[in-house]
């Protein structure tokens, strides 16, 4: 009985480090994907919407209510704007 007892409690241990071990690759596993997803993220990509290079405004009434008098100015002169 001492051998079987010796026998299952290598089991026990053996699928523990087994269970532990692939816990552990997944976790890491996703952990590298997301810093991965983050680090490529980050980077910005140019506007489909606008291919040229050049400012357009909004001009539709809701954006005009909340804009202020300088930023209008700047777009009006063809800037991007850099006041709120």
């Amino acid at each position: 009985m001492n051998r079987v007892r010796t026998a299952v409690t290598a089991a026990a241990i053996a699928g523990s480090m087994l269970v532990g071990g692939v816990v552990g690759a997944t976790l890491y596993g996703v952990s590298a994907l997301t810093a991965a997803a983050a680090a490529t993220a980050a980077s910005p990509t140019p506007a489909a919407g606008s291919p040229s290079g050049t400012f357009v405004p909004n001009e539709t009434a809701a954006h005009e209510a909340t804009e202020s008098a300088a930023r209008e100015a700047q777009e009006n002169a063809g800037q991007v704007p850099t006041v709120p």
